[in-house]
């Protein structure tokens, strides 16, 4: 996988914008998830909340993050692993939410174990949230 945002844009097919490289960064530094909300507050009042929107709906739609739901119905965004493309997820992986912190971690060698569904139900996302204390706050 590329390691620049410049790069990531250019090999899934979007527009290189100034904009979207410096969304996209925050996600190549972030050590956590973000909200659409720790977005705007970082990059600060010269972004407008829909140009955000729509990158993050790009990013989605071409595989580059993937959305985690939260407890406040807002969802979180993180950087895709390698297998994920445009329209194709594979993010098999826990989150881990801190109930001091209130961060968000990724845990990529804790993957979602397969269940069995019952006849006639069918899965269309799989998402394993894990609460308790990072280890930031331990």
């Amino acid at each position: 996988m590329a390691h620049s945002a410049e790069d990531l844009l250019k090999n899934n097919h979007l527009s290189v914008t100034d904009n979207r490289m410096k969304i996209l960064d925050l996600f190549i530094k972030a050590d956590r998830a973000l909200s659409h909300a720790d977005i705007e507050k970082t990059l600060g009042k010269n972004f407008d909340r829909v140009t955000i929107y729509r990158a993050l709906h790009a990013f989605l739609e071409k595989g580059l993050i993937h959305s985690i739901p939260s407890t406040e119905n807002s969802p979180l965004y993180a950087l895709c692993k390698d297998e994920c493309s445009e329209g194709k997820h594979f993010d098999n992986h826990a989150h881990f939410i801190c109930d001091k912190c209130g961060k968000t971690y990724c845990l990529e060698d804790v993957t979602i174990p397969n269940v069995k569904l019952p006849k006639g139900y069918v899965a269309v996302q799989r998402n394993l949230i894990l609460n308790g204390i990072c280890s930031n706050c331990k």
